[in-house]
């Protein structure tokens, strides 16, 4: 009985990293004709959104964040790890790649030191939206 106790325990702890290890999906992000369009008052300070945006069966993830009151957005994938596609984590005011456990501030992502960072997606404040062309996400879709 052992014997089987220990595969088991073995076969739960395989799934479990197996999980771990896939690319995380989110909400959809709000799309208004050709864009995405996020109300900047529901964007928190130092603490990303994540979205999934789906296009041609792939999940396009990305985050938007305040920092110093100023709104960027970034892909779920880094510089130098995108191939792995696993995108990053948020925890404790760090954001973590989940490919090969760098982390940074969540306050300086946007200055994009080192080779493992976020890759910004360009996006422009407009009578109090944050608003990112679907043509950025999708023309980044190889990042995915």
């Amino acid at each position: 009985m052992e014997k089987k106790g220990c595969i088991f325990v073995i076969c739960i702890l395989c799934l479990a990293l197996a999980a771990c290890a896939k690319q995380p999906s989110y909400s959809a992000p709000p799309i208004v004709g050709h864009e995405v369009v996020i109300d900047t008052a529901a964007v928190k300070q130092d603490e990303p959104a994540f979205f999934t945006y789906r296009y041609k069966n792939k999940n396009i993830n990305f985050f938007v964040v305040r920092i110093n009151n100023k709104i960027f957005s970034f892909l779920d994938a880094c510089q130098k790890c995108y191939p792995k596609k696993l995108g990053y984590k948020y925890m404790e005011g760090r954001i973590i790649c989940r490919a090969c456990n760098m982390g940074y501030p969540v306050t300086e992502i946007d200055k994009g030191f080192g080779s493992c960072f976020p890759i910004k997606i360009p996006g422009a404040l407009s009578a109090g939206k944050y608003v990112i062309p679907v043509s950025s996400l999708e023309a980044m879709s190889d990042k995915f």
